[in-house]
């Protein structure tokens, strides 16, 4: 008997950022996988043993950085229809990180660049990627106004 293929491919997605106003990383896809910029991203897999850890794997394979300030969920889902045929369901993640790392980056992705919200959501290929910036931006917005700045 074939082994058994989940209903719904869960996936993640990580918007790293840093700082206030934040700025954040876009990836850019090579031409065979659309020439498009993205956010790190990938499909949770079976020894992840929650979505936050299967974003952390996804950054480090992504991006070479192994130890971001913080990773919270964003509460926030998108399914779609993937192309295997089958719902495929993201988790979107902040990912905040010290400063403005040069990633070391995978085969996926031929350039990198730290954005501003405004030009991130520009760039982002995707109406869900754009819509987790925004989100996330008035996250960092709002726990500014309660924390005030850092000294």
């Amino acid at each position: 008997m074939p082994p058994k293929v989940p209903r719904i491919q869960e996936c993640v997605e990580g918007y790293l950022f840093h700082g206030f106003p934040p700025r954040f990383l876009v990836l850019r896809r090579p031409v065979e996988r659309g020439d498009f910029w993205v956010p790190v991203s990938g499909k949770v897999e079976t020894a992840d043993t929650s979505f936050a850890e299967a974003i952390r794997r996804e950054v480090l394979e992504e991006t070479g950085i192994a130890r971001p300030r913080r990773v919270f969920p964003l509460d926030w889902e998108v399914t779609f229809d993937g192309p295997d045929g089958r719902d495929w369901r993201l988790h979107a993640f902040g990912v905040e990180v010290e400063e403005e790392a040069r990633p070391q980056l995978s085969e996926e992705h031929v350039a990198y660049e730290w954005v501003d919200g405004a030009e991130a959501v520009a760039r982002l290929h995707f109406a869900d990627n754009r819509e987790a910036v925004s989100r996330l931006s008035a996250l960092v917005a709002a726990e500014r106004r309660v924390t005030g700045p850092k000294t």
